[in-house]
């Protein structure tokens, strides 16, 4: 089968290969799965540089969610079929014709989820649903998120606003603002405007904000530690800016705030079969009810993966890139 393949860690677009690997046979509990798109993730990238929470064994095959139809069933698998569409995520080596995944990790899709959707269903809306429900916030409270015009942002506005929690949305750039207030986003400042602070403030009636999401480190999280209210949390979700935090320390002792990471694998893990099927059945009926959908930026061959993850990185996009066979 053909597959996206490195043989060293480094920058995507300079390791990345395409070519003919054994095609995988399902074992006991597994199921194979044919590709129709795979979306491409920060994490994914991060994996591919080598320095991300999981590293793999070289040569590897990147991708790590996708949506395809079952080719084969393993042993002891019931309640599944061949050709049945799924969403699955969590997974290694999606970035290929076929991939393997535990039978307890497809989700069966309805008709109604579009691919371009389905391919993106369980990480990251998944990540923005139990970092909402971590951030321990309740209708009327505020929270903000830098990035916010990234996956993460846009999600987590977006399912905030279903549970009346305000969102202070920070972009670096004047067309985000207009792109996410078009999605919907109430509050929404540009950091590079010399007036942003008294914008947010503005926007925000003074109100306290409560929890802040960092996905960019360096100091954008000291930015966010400015605007939190005394006894407020600062969450570490990414580092996009490749820098460690840089906190002034007056401000995290006299607000005695509190700083701690998310990294939605872990949480999954540590999630109960009964919890994440409750968080599962919600992103599904919002993707199957039309209240939930992701567009995609555009899709590359497996054989253009080195082209797709730069235009994956091209600022200012506002939808993934994905795979597809």
């Amino acid at each position: 089968m053909r597959a996206v393949v490195i043989d060293a860690f480094g920058e995507p677009k300079d390791v990345l290969t395409a070519g003919e690997v054994p095609t995988p046979e399902p074992g006991a509990g597994q199921v194979r799965v044919a590709l129709i798109l795979a979306p491409i993730h920060n994490h994914d990238l991060a994996t591919i540089r080598g320095v991300y929470g999981y590293k793999p064994e070289l040569p590897a095959i990147p991708g790590t969610e996708a949506v395809g139809r079952i080719d084969a069933l393993g042993p002891g698998v019931t309640g599944l079929e061949v050709g049945q569409r799924v969403s699955v995520s969590g997974i290694h080596q999606a970035w290929a014709e076929f991939f393997l995944a535990k039978a307890g990790q497809v989700v069966p899709l309805p008709d109604a989820i579009g691919d371009e959707t389905a391919a993106q269903l369980m990480a990251m809306p998944l990540s923005a649903l139990m970092l909402l429900e971590d951030l321990n916030v309740t209708a009327g409270d505020w929270i903000t998120i830098n990035a916010a015009g990234g996956a993460v942002g846009r999600l987590l506005n977006m399912l905030a606003r279903r549970r009346g929690v305000h969102v202070l949305s920070l972009v670096r750039r004047a067309d985000a603002v207009h792109a996410l207030r078009a999605q919907g986003a109430e509050a929404v400042v540009d950091t590079e405007a010399e007036d942003w602070r008294q914008q947010a403030a503005t926007l925000t009636g003074g109100a306290p904000i409560l929890r802040a999401v960092d996905q960019i480190g360096g100091p954008a999280a000291g930015d966010l530690l400015d605007l939190l209210a005394p006894a407020g949390e600062l969450i570490s979700f990414g580092a996009l800016s490749g820098k460690p935090l840089t906190i002034n320390p007056g401000p995290l002792i006299f607000k005695q705030a509190v700083i701690k990471g998310f990294w939605g694998s872990k949480r999954g893990e540590e999630t109960s079969r009964d919890d994440m099927r409750r968080l599962i059945t919600e992103l599904v009926t919002m993707a199957a009810t039309g209240a939930l959908a992701l567009d995609l930026a555009a899709t590359y061959p497996l054989d253009q993966a080195a082209e797709a993850v730069v235009a994956s990185e091209t600022q200012g996009r506002t939808a993934k890139v994905a795979l597809r066979p």
